[in-house]
């Protein structure tokens, strides 16, 4: 069927039986979910995830649900870097603020630190994440002066400015080794860190920040296929060319910073809690390591490569803490060398290396290697 067919109404279109990718409207080439696969396979995703909160165990639901929060932080980092091509190395910089902000807003009043006893998290979740937007917000312009190796340095110099400021600051974060309790997560007065109507505290966890997961993702998304995501794709490749055809860079940079720094915010706020303690100590490089590894090794330019990442990182640091016992040599203390942790950090380095070189597009690109093989079977191209 052709748009000019008479047999269809007037500024009319649909899609041909048989013939899924063949479109005869932008409204049909633009869809979020544009194939009848697509949207299948999305709900049967979605579904999955419901289950596994009745089937599976409480640590492993905390797992899951610390890599949820995860993925909603390295979402943030694809849109700045995967979309906007603008590289961040200070991503742990505003997860830090959002997650200062939200226990500063959660907090209880009067005690060793800042607190004002806003437990409800329609409330302290966009706070923090619009108080790292606005620390994004003022770090953008240097963006638009700075290109590749330079913007990476100064995001870099973020980390270690804040680390050294959340140290210092022990009316906000209760200082280095004593820390203070992270957000607590309630809505309409009933407390989800706790047992309730829809089951344990880790099922009632696990199922918000799936919800919140979900919400992020489409929201994602849908601004990466919108005017917005296409000006970021132009300054992504080719800012000077972009800038010639009339894209603002100016505007769109600190933009991609802003809902970036949101992503984080957001993200920091929820991170912690899971297990109810935030600690300074907990925003360092490595932090900032771990979310460009869940870009690189998920997918650059990809809200489901993001977080498929996420997940490939979260779930693999439980086997890496079980190498104490494995292997006698590596230790579980963090004064002696070699240990755990330094081992992740070798490993995130040496992933990311690895995937660059035999498969840059990263676990979706692995996905769409699989999926082109299987319809074209048995043919090989």
């Amino acid at each position: 069927t052709r748009t000019g067919d008479p047999a269809l109404p007037t500024g009319r279109s649909r899609r041909v039986r048989g013939r899924p990718l063949l479109y005869t409207s932008y409204a049909q080439d633009m869809a979020l979910l544009d194939t009848r696969a697509k949207r299948v396979s999305a709900g049967a995703l979605v579904l999955l995830a419901l289950a596994l909160s009745a089937v599976l165990s409480d640590p492993a639901l905390e797992v899951l649900a610390v890599a949820y929060v995860l993925a909603i932080g390295a979402i943030g980092l694809n849109i700045v870097t995967g979309y906007a091509g603008q590289v961040s190395l200070g991503h742990a910089f505003f997860v830090a603020i959002g997650a200062y902000t939200a226990a500063a807003l959660s907090g209880p009043p009067g005690g060793d630190t800042i607190g004002y006893g806003i437990s409800e998290i329609w409330i302290w979740l966009p706070a923090a994440g619009l108080v790292a937007a606005a620390a994004g917000v003022l770090v953008a312009p240097l963006a638009t002066r700075l290109r590749g190796l330079y913007l990476a340095i100064v995001t870099l110099g973020l980390v270690f400015l804040g680390e050294h400021v959340f140290k210092e600051w022990q009316e906000l974060t209760g200082g280095v080794g004593v820390g203070r309790e992270a957000a607590v997560p309630a809505f309409l007065g009933v407390r989800l860190d706790q047992d309730g109507a829809l089951g344990t505290r880790e099922q009632q966890l696990y199922l918000l920040m799936l919800v919140l997961l979900v919400v992020f993702a489409v929201a994602a998304r849908n601004l990466a296929r919108s005017r917005v995501g296409r000006a970021f794709a132009a300054i992504r490749d080719r800012d000077i060319a972009a800038a010639v055809i009339g894209v603002p860079l100016t505007r769109y940079k600190v933009l991609a910073f802003g809902v970036s720094s949101f992503y984080a915010g957001c993200a920091g706020g929820l991170l912690f809690t899971v297990s109810g303690y935030v600690e300074p100590g907990s925003f360092s490089l490595l932090l900032s390591v771990q979310f460009i590894a869940m870009v690189l090794i998920g997918g650059v330019a990809t809200v489901s490569g993001a977080i498929a990442g996420a997940l490939f990182i979260s779930l693999l640091q439980p086997l890496t803490r079980t190498l104490p016992a494995l292997v006698p040599v590596i230790s579980g203390d963090t004064t002696q060398t070699p240990n755990v942790f330094q081992v992740e950090t070798v490993l995130y380095g040496l992933l990311i290396v690895l995937f660059l070189i035999f498969e840059p597009r990263g676990l979706f690109g692995l996905w769409i290697r699989v999926r082109n093989y299987w319809k074209a079977w048995p043919f090989s191209y």
